[in-house]
């Protein structure tokens, strides 16, 4: 077989050895950076490599290295979120700057049978640690309940999963949009919610009821919302009804979108007759009418974390707990002092 021909398809270790005038033994040592290699050597590999557009099946070096250098990702079907789609994005930049191939499974729905079945995915993929973006409670009850014998660490975490949580200290964020308002003067202010099973709308439901309790205010019962504008919607419709409420605290940009867009059909004004704050600082919130006082979330950086603490444990390093990400509150145009 000629040069051309092994250019001409996917080129294996063999044709790396011919072209570089090695052993396909030595091209071994070279990928898995064997110190015997005179450096000449190794350079002669790489330059074959580079030309025959070489690359390393993972299945061969994991026989040789008992190695996989791959990371899981377990999405629940909540991945559609702009929060799950820019944390999964988050981890596979982190994961292939740490060296790390990334296979994600995906949660059609969260049947026992569907989660077992995408840790299953990924064990088969010999994934040597597990990112969990699974905001909903019953998903990380099974995990725990599986004894997985990799490590794991889950995007959110109730409580009772704390040791293995990274993620934006929702509390904070919570706190810091109700702050926010109550600084501003609003003395009656609502929280349109997510759905509860959720743990990050626990947590900011939490946050707002903390932050009113601490400074003497009511505490309002909170409207369900589902995630969406629509229910945002139906939700401004009802606390509209109510006068004396000034401001209004969403559980995400999406909710507070559609309260806005309820109080213009109404004739109200934002922010003179109502304030109102969201959280996710997603690309279009900068964009709404009038533009949106939110939380941002660091997606980036919780990825970089979350990939730096599963590769401290996969590689038995004594690098420190990173800690969560704080958020940070945007405030722009949608929110004033009560008139």
């Amino acid at each position: 077989m000629t040069h051309d021909d092994a250019a001409s398809r996917a080129a294996s270790m063999r044709d790396v050895a011919r072209v570089a005038g090695v052993s396909h033994q030595t091209v071994s040592r070279v990928l898995n950076g064997h110190p015997s290699i005179r450096d000449s050597t190794r350079e002669r590999v790489v330059r074959a490599m580079d030309e025959l557009h070489y690359r390393p099946n993972r299945a061969a070096r994991a026989l040789v290295t008992a190695r996989s250098n791959t990371i899981g990702v377990l999405a629940a079907s909540a991945a559609a979120l702009y929060g799950p789609v820019s944390s999964m994005g988050a981890i596979q930049s982190a994961g292939r700057e740490a060296g790390y191939y990334v296979a994600v499974a995906q949660l059609a729905d969260l049947t026992e049978e569907s989660i077992a079945d995408g840790i299953d995915h990924l064990l088969a993929q010999a994934v040597e640690g597990i990112v969990v973006i699974a905001p909903q409670e019953r998903v990380l009850d099974l995990i725990a309940s599986t004894g997985l014998d990799v490590p794991y660490v889950t995007m959110q975490a109730g409580d009772q999963y704390a040791e293995r949580e990274l993620s934006v200290d929702q509390l904070a964020g919570a706190r810091a949009a109700t702050r926010h308002l109550i600084d501003l003067g609003h003395r009656r202010i609502v929280h349109v919610s997510g759905p509860l099973g959720w743990i990050e709308a626990q947590a900011r439901l939490r946050g707002y009821q903390d932050e009113l309790r601490a400074s003497g205010l009511d505490v309002l019962s909170p409207i369900r919302g589902d995630w969406t504008a629509q229910s945002g919607y139906a939700a401004g419709e009802e606390l509209l009804a109510d006068p004396a409420i000034t401001g209004v605290f969403a559980s995400n940009d999406q909710l507070a979108l559609g309260i806005m867009h309820v109080a213009r059909d109404q004739g109200r004004d934002i922010p003179g007759d109502l304030s109102v704050v969201g959280f996710d600082d997603i690309p279009e919130a900068a964009h709404f009418c009038p533009p949106l006082t939110t939380v941002r979330q660091d997606f980036a950086e919780l990825g970089r974390r979350c990939v730096a603490r599963l590769v401290a444990e996969i590689e038995s390093t004594a690098e420190p707990h990173p800690g969560n990400v704080q958020p940070a509150l945007i405030v722009r145009a949608s929110t004033a002092p009560p008139r």
